[in-house]
């Protein structure tokens, strides 16, 4: 009861767009993980704002989160280190992996952790899809007795054949992992796409939303394109929702809580 009474407090929480720490305070048996792509902190109205991007993750109370879109030092975002400014104003470790250089600076993936992180690594992708690659931390979350890793993923947005090979390089690289693992982010395809029926044939579990699915674009959501992903997890309830924020990037954030059952 106590963990359905957490998750109703933030489910109509975020219908208001408030959302405190102590309202999500719950046994250490539930991880809750975010999904965003930033977009470079570039919300819909034009405006960069770091600290709006910062606000909208605080709110959450997330204990890990996957970001794309990431700017490292490059003038259009004002030569900020995107990942290390958040990381700063949120208290979370933070870790950023660089796609290719850009205006200036560097562009990437980045995640943020409110665990140490035991290790970090970078999946690269064939060369048919060097654009893009994913990236994975190895944290060991409260109440767990292994490690957990967490990936976050940007697939192509322009063509699937493309994603479906991605996602082989992913699985590959992945075929070892006996431990839980959370794959997040911005997938750049459809819930019937052929790259996500690769990891559902391959075991992975897709987490299932609650209430309104699509993620983007965030002011009028037409189509549902950022997931979550598990993979070697006990016995575990989960819930699931999209944030109903319009304007702090071209994406909504996507949030979850992994509940272990007793």
């Amino acid at each position: 009861m106590r963990v359905f009474m957490v998750f109703l407090l933030t489910l109509c929480a975020f219908g208001n767009y408030s959302l405190s720490a102590e309202e999500t305070q719950d046994s250490n048996q539930t991880l809750r993980i975010l999904a965003y792509n930033i977009r470079h902190g570039r919300g819909m109205d034009d405006k960069i704002d770091i600290e709006r991007i910062a606000n909208v993750i605080s709110k959450t109370n997330a204990d890990l989160v996957a970001l794309q879109e990431v700017d490292k030092n490059c003038n259009r975002s004002g030569n900020q280190d995107i990942a290390a400014l958040l990381g700063e104003m949120l208290g979370m470790e933070h870790r950023f992996e660089k796609l290719m250089d850009y205006d200036g600076g560097d562009y990437g993936l980045a995640i943020l952790s409110r665990f140490p992180v035991l290790d970090s690594k970078r999946h690269e992708f064939p060369d048919t899809a060097k654009s893009l690659f994913a990236m994975e931390v190895m944290v060991i979350p409260e109440g767990y007795s292994e490690p957990v890793s967490f990936l976050s993923i940007h697939n192509d947005w322009r063509d699937e054949g493309l994603r479906v090979r991605q996602v082989e390089a992913l699985l590959s690289g992945l075929k070892e992992r006996t431990g839980p693992v959370i794959l997040s982010g911005d997938f750049n395809t459809l819930p019937d796409g052929a790259s996500l029926a690769l990891l559902l044939e391959a075991g992975w579990k897709m987490l299932e939303k609650e209430g309104d699915k699509v993620t983007f674009p965030a002011d009028v959501p037409d189509r549902e394109i950022d997931f979550f992903f598990i993979l070697n997890f006990p016995d575990i309830t989960t819930h699931h929702v999209v944030i109903e924020e319009k304007v702090a990037s071209d994406h909504r954030p996507i949030y979850a809580e992994i509940v272990l059952n007793e």
